[in-house]
């Protein structure tokens, strides 16, 4: 029960997360971000249920090319049967050697129509994988100015420092958030090779996980700069 994750848990701990970020920050771009997560995890959905469904039609064309290959290389070899007054060595090699290229051909041929369909899945996984890249990378960019620094010592500011209208409580709650937005974008990745096992789809998952916890241990040090800060100053 507890050995796999839950599409429908996942996406409603997103839609919990995009309701609590519109509430603390209203009208705000991370909660347009966390809109977006929360379309994006329906899409995920969506889509790993299509890819782990087999491709029916793709397995039968391929069946049946691959009958198609078999009927050729049975007909081609009947055709180079000799008769026994025939045989002579060179025959025999002949023979034989135009029975192993088409067997070589035909195990090539078997080998791609075989994996047709793993690859074809692979690709779509591949492409809804590199989207989630994309948002973990956007989500960072909303945490990027949002310096603990500034909070725990005011310095003077700049024409082109961004504006710091947050307070301490506020500025740790935005970080948590994207922290917890980055960590379901993880497990959102984790979809996609829950029931599909391909070892190029898993390694470009393992990719997005350690992607999202190094963005997140960076978050983390500001959260905790900002807690020891709070603590110094009481």
């Amino acid at each position: 029960m507890y050995r796999n994750l839950d599409p429908e848990l996942i996406v409603e701990t997103v839609r919990r997360l995009k309701d609590r970020v519109e509430e603390r920050f209203p009208k705000s771009g991370l909660g347009q971000v966390a809109a977006e997560l929360h379309d994006v995890a329906l899409d995920v959905v969506a889509r790993t249920d299509s890819i782990n469904k087999p491709h029916i039609m793709l397995r039968a064309a391929s069946t049946l090319t691959v009958l198609g290959l078999i009927g050729a290389l049975a007909a081609l070899l009947y055709k180079l049967r000799l008769d026994p007054g025939e045989w002579t060595w060179l025959s025999v090699i002949q023979v034989l050697e135009s029975a192993i290229n088409d067997i070589v051909l035909l195990g090539a041929g078997l080998f791609f129509l075989l994996t047709l369909e793993a690859r074809v899945k692979r690709r779509r996984a591949l492409k809804a994988i590199h989207e989630l890249r994309a948002l973990a990378h956007v989500i960072d960019m909303h945490q990027l100015t949002k310096d603990p620094h500034v909070m725990l010592d005011d310095g003077p500011r700049t024409a082109a420092s961004p504006l710091r209208r947050l307070s301490r409580y506020q500025l740790a709650r935005y970080l948590d958030y994207c922290s917890e937005m980055l960590s379901l974008l993880g497990k959102l990745a984790a979809l996609y090779v829950q029931r599909f096992d391909d070892h190029v789809a898993l390694a470009a998952v393992d990719g997005i996980e350690d992607l999202t916890n190094g963005l997140s241990r960076k978050i983390w040090q500001k959260i905790a700069m900002l807690e020891g800060g709070e603590k110094a100053g009481h």
